[in-house]
């Protein structure tokens, strides 16, 4: 038996398969743009609906977690809004004459570094729910969009590297056992969804190669992930 810590969401014990999550890995490449002004409109119309797809996961969120939570995804949305992030992007396709990909992950890691910096831990944790805002307009610019889910219908514990707030809500919670991150904290918005849905969940926990179709236990009360080496 392997056994990781973690530090533990929300309680409970949940047995099962792991189905490990992995993001497209999107190559968000540079290029010169001639026409800038179109360029913008371009950004202006993935941002209008990104908005819209945030609405939709509000309107989701009501239902499964309720109004507080589903605020979740009206701070985004204000995000999206900001006049200084609006700004930022649109200053780099016109000053660099460079596609509008290029300016929202450039924007997202330089807004995302700044309250990485920030002492105030709420505000670090800010961090992610920035990356999350303009991975999805990357993804409406590039015509790349992602669901999660497994392929069959059994039930799965779900593991990932992370899992933004976007994505946590979208999870189908009948197949949800558990989940378990390697990244994340016990502030961040993610992990108050988990809390709210009732899902055992860990963050930070050294989650080892591998181990999609394994079993495992999830403890969510001890904040330990259990793998057996042979199942």
């Amino acid at each position: 038996m392997i056994t990781l810590s973690g530090k533990s969401v929300f309680g409970g014990v949940a047995i099962g398969k792991i189905a490990f999550y992995k993001r497209q890995e999107k190559q968000v490449r540079r290029y010169h743009v001639e026409d800038t002004e179109a360029e913008v409109a371009h950004f202006e119309d993935a941002q209008e609906t990104a908005i819209a797809q945030l609405g939709e996961l509000y309107d989701k969120a009501m239902e499964d977690v309720g109004e507080a939570n589903a605020a979740i995804f009206e701070v985004h949305q204000m995000m999206l809004e900001d006049e200084d992030y609006l700004d930022s992007i649109c200053n780099i396709i016109a000053v660099q004459s460079v596609n509008a990909e290029f300016a929202v992950a450039t924007t997202g890691d330089n807004f995302a570094r700044m309250f990485a910096d920030m002492d105030d831990d709420y505000m670090k944790e800010r961090a992610a729910d920035v990356k999350d805002i303009s991975e999805r307009v990357i993804r409406i610019l590039s015509r790349k969009e992602e669901t999660v889910h497994a392929d069959d219908e059994e039930k799965y514990i779900i593991a990932a590297d992370d899992l933004a707030p976007s994505e946590t809500i979208q999870l189908e919670r009948e197949r949800v056992l558990a989940f378990v991150t390697r990244q994340g904290s016990t502030n961040s918005h993610t992990a108050i969804l988990a809390r709210t849905m009732n899902i055992p969940a860990l963050v930070s926990a050294a989650i080892p190669k591998g181990v999609n179709g394994k079993y495992a236990i999830i403890d969510g009360f001890k904040g330990i992930l259990i793998q057996r080496k042979k199942y």
